[in-house]
């Protein structure tokens, strides 16, 4: 399958490595936005055709599937443009900065009848995937409680600084805090759809939707609720996940000096229905850059097989938590969740 890349940043690097070692993919093509960028990616892939433009890219007819890794306000743009062309889509979160952008993907995917998945990767990630299957087999009964926790250092600022740019961003809720919405809903899918969120946040910057700190509750039909809580004052990359269900409990965190090392500190622990001890779970080394190459390999086998890793109706979902998260803060109020 002929891959063109669309972006060439600090993450599309990570990309198009991905792309090359994923079995049955091809890189055919890059396009960028600037100079550095497209002198970069001539450097890294000489025998590449290289645009500064995405449209070219697009016009080709050979190139059968694109990955999309550019700032947050221009997803929705050129996946509709990938889309209409005729490509399969590989988009990164958040899929869209609103929920009209959200249905014109889905509505432009369906019409041209291309698969559209979006990069939630820690779907794919053995060691946060590992809860799923877990709290899915009932080893820890029915849950009822979770959290979620990250402390980091601040953001990189990206290309021009988009992501400082509150126009180009949408808020930072929109950045890692949906990567938990989605794991959260995706764990507890059996239990149906979160039915409210209510979040705080303090910042030292004066924008509104740019929180250093952010927390939000999610509650669920019956007794289920979850945390997501994010610091991004901290330093390293600390991320917890914690699940506790009426018959047992699971724990799971990973540490590293930067969030895109080959060299993390990593544990798993579950405590099962029955146990009265937990045991720790061997799992290989997780992480973003881990992830990103998983999920390029399982995109191109759910291409060939005409379906979505993530599909545009699920990113959908995630995204409303986190303009309702937005809005909760902004009123005060815990906000119903409206699908």
């Amino acid at each position: 399958m002929r891959f063109g890349l669309i972006g060439y940043g600090l993450w599309g690097k990570h990309h198009a490595q991905a792309i090359r070692k994923a079995p049955g993919a091809i890189l055919a093509a890059i396009a960028c936005h600037s100079a550095e960028t497209e002198a970069a990616a001539k450097a890294d892939f000489p025998e590449l055709p290289v645009y500064r433009d995405f449209r070219p890219l697009l016009d080709r007819q050979d190139i059968e599937a694109v990955d999309i890794v550019v700032p947050s306000h221009l997803h929705a743009e050129i996946g509709m443009a990938a889309l209409q062309a005729g490509k399969d889509v590989l988009l990164e979160k958040p899929m869209a900065l609103s929920i009209t952008e959200c249905d014109r993907l889905i509505e432009t995917a369906r019409r041209r009848q291309r698969i559209l998945t979006i990069g939630h990767e820690f779907r794919l990630s053995t060691q946060w995937g590992f809860l799923k299957t877990a709290i899915d087999a009932g080893d820890i009964g029915a849950p009822l409680y979770a959290l979620v926790s990250l402390f980091r250092f601040p953001y990189r600022s990206g290309s021009q600084g988009w992501r400082y740019a509150r126009e180009k961003v949408g808020s930072w809720i929109l950045e890692e805090p949906v990567h938990f919405f989605d794991s959260l809903m995706w764990y507890f899918e059996k239990w149906g759809d979160p039915t409210s969120v209510q979040a705080f946040g303090s910042s030292r910057r004066p924008e509104p939707g740019m929180y250093d700190n952010f927390s939000a509750v999610m509650k669920w039909p019956g007794q289920l609720y979850a945390v997501v809580t994010q610091s991004l004052g901290g330093f390293e990359h600390h991320q917890v996940m914690e699940v506790m269900g009426t018959d047992g409990s699971l724990r799971t965190w990973w540490s590293g000096a930067m969030d895109r090392t080959r060299q993390p500190s990593f544990e798993l622990k579950v405590q099962r229905r029955g146990q009265k001890t937990c045991e720790t779970i061997s799992v290989p080394p997780s992480g973003e850059l881990f992830e990103l190459e998983e999920e390029l390999k399982r995109v191109v086998l759910a291409f060939q097989e005409r379906r979505s890793i993530v599909s545009g109706e699920e990113a959908r979902k995630t995204i409303r938590v986190c303009l309702e998260a937005e809005r909760s803060l902004a009123e005060g109020k815990e906000i119903p969740l409206r699908f």
